[in-house]
């Protein structure tokens, strides 16, 4: 994971929450890699290991912890909390 996008978000198209939660890391201006599970199957696997479980979106922060399906409020509480924004 590059310096530059210190958030690792594992969602796909399809997903409501997925896209509700990228657009509130756009909005707020938040750099993140996207991860798509749709073009990369494999990387749910990855997702499940973290999250210990099979919901997405799941957001990786760069203290290690993770948010599974977060709500908006919980997106920026953990992003104040790391003075990410």
């Amino acid at each position: 994971m590059s310096s530059e996008a210190p958030i690792r978000m594992f969602g796909a198209d399809w997903c409501r929450d997925c896209i509700r939660t990228k657009k509130q890391l756009d909005e707020l201006g938040v750099a993140y890699e996207y991860v798509d599970l749709v073009a990369e199957p494999a990387a749910a696997d990855v997702a499940k290991e973290i999250s210990g479980r099979t919901s997405i979106p799941v957001v990786v922060y760069p203290d290690s912890s993770h948010h599974v399906e977060p709500s908006n409020a919980d997106v920026e509480a953990k992003l104040r909390e790391l003075s990410l924004i």
